[in-house]
């Protein structure tokens, strides 16, 4: 189960740095870092660069989400640690001759 949660983090940070450079690529208001890609628009055309780079945000961006909840299910338990810590504080005894503390303090009259 560890060797399977690794694996989808692993995913997921590659994951996230792909989406990290294809949002950079795109081209924005500004023109963006597309803009310096020119043999790319001359392959594929501009309005191909720019579907190719949406859908490929909207593809990475799902997956992460997907990867995400699916890596919290395989989150491998170490329920034994916690069962055993539990186990100790429902078995610990109270201490005998705790000595109590006031609810309220005296008032002046009383400390004479």
């Amino acid at each position: 189960m560890q060797a399977a949660y690794i694996t989808l983090s692993i995913i997921i940070v590659i994951a996230s740095i792909l989406l990290t450079i294809v949002v950079l690529l795109q081209n924005s208001k500004g023109g963006g870092l597309a803009a310096n890609f020119a043999a790319g628009n001359q392959t594929f055309g501009v309005r191909q660069t720019a579907d190719f780079l949406e859908k490929a945000t909207w593809t990475l961006a799902i997956a992460i989400i997907v990867l995400s909840v699916v890596a919290t299910f395989v989150i491998p338990e170490r329920s034994s640690r916690h069962s055993n810590i539990k186990n100790q504080i429902e078995q610990t005894v109270p201490v005998e001759g705790i000595p109590e503390i006031p609810s309220a303090l005296p008032t002046d009259g009383e400390n004479n």
